[in-house]
């Protein structure tokens, strides 16, 4: 391989693997909640996208720093994410898992309901939440929107990782998706860690949604984004944070080589082509949980 076909090789793989790193966002605000509760939201698209518009709404609008919009936006949506576990949720418990599903589908129709009432379908200009100045490395050209999406990501991920693993909040909400009922008798509140779940998974969706809208655009169609962490989530393992990362990489990197070499419509086929190809051998995704049922 000659020179400038490696460094087209090596500047297509660093933009994937750090486009990678807000597609493990994605994937892990759908992970907290399945690990948490057991439930695959398809919601996730919306609040991530309903975040990036109130993000935009508080900075453009309202015309506040980007800091102070960004951590309104956040904190809007954890309150969102509270009143829909206390209002849709809750009394959905016990139900079975189809029932609960299809509240999240319906808590997407009407968040993109409300999102086009009150903004429309237009695409905005979202000013930068971190700086685009692209950086060189000789021959490769990295824009810097992906490297400060990708150190945003990292460092939120790596955040949560310490959470579960040291704190008392995070070792509860871990014993609570183990066994909820041993949880119980030991004496862990079961609805307080179950609505922290949604929570955080709301607020790492926003995180996702507007670093996704002030590197590029903000519409509507941004909640389709989520669509891509299926991928991620099926390949990784549902249950598993360590799969959403890993698999966001590799998805990331097939991702951008795939659209530099082939085309932006290949790179709608080619990483779910991969992704069924590794689940034929692996049908529980890379680090999923392997469910044994004997008859």
């Amino acid at each position: 391989m000659n020179a400038p076909a490696l460094y087209e090789l090596l500047e297509y793989s660093l933009i994937g693997l750090l486009s990678g790193g807000v597609l493990a966002l994605i994937a892990l605000s759908f992970v907290l909640v399945y690990k948490g509760t057991g439930v695959v939201n398809f919601a996730v698209g919306e609040v991530m996208m309903l975040g990036a518009y109130l993000y935009y709404t508080g900075n453009v609008i309202f015309g506040l720093s980007p800091v102070p919009a960004f951590v309104l936006s956040l904190l809007l949506i954890a309150l969102l994410a509270v009143l829909i576990e206390r209002l849709v949720l809750r009394p959905l418990a016990g139900q079975s898992a189809v029932s609960v599903l299809m509240a999240t589908i319906g808590m997407a129709s009407i968040i993109h309901g409300v999102v086009e009432s009150f903004w429309g379908s237009d695409t905005y200009s979202v000013p930068p939440l971190l700086p685009r100045r692209p950086l060189n490395f000789s021959e490769v050209m990295i824009p810097g929107t992906a490297i400060g999406n990708f150190a945003v990501a990292a460092a939120l991920i790596i955040a949560f990782i310490l959470f579960f693993r040291y704190s008392k909040t995070g070792i509860a909400m871990r014993a609570t998706a183990s066994d909820p009922v041993t949880a119980c008798t030991l004496g862990i509140n079961i609805r307080f860690a179950q609505r922290l779940t949604w929570v955080l998974s709301g607020v790492v969706g926003t995180v996702a949604g507007v670093l996704i809208a002030s590197s590029a655009n903000l519409s509507p169609l941004l909640a389709a984004t989520a669509l891509s962490a299926f991928a991620v989530i099926i390949l990784g393992g549902l249950d598993s944070i360590l799969g959403a990362i890993v698999a966001s990489l590799i998805i990331g990197w097939i991702d951008a080589v795939t659209a530099g070499y082939l085309g932006g419509k290949a790179r709608d086929v080619v990483p779910y082509v991969v992704v069924l190809a590794i689940l034929v051998v692996r049908p529980y995704g890379i680090f999923g949980t392997r469910t044994i049922e004997r008859l």
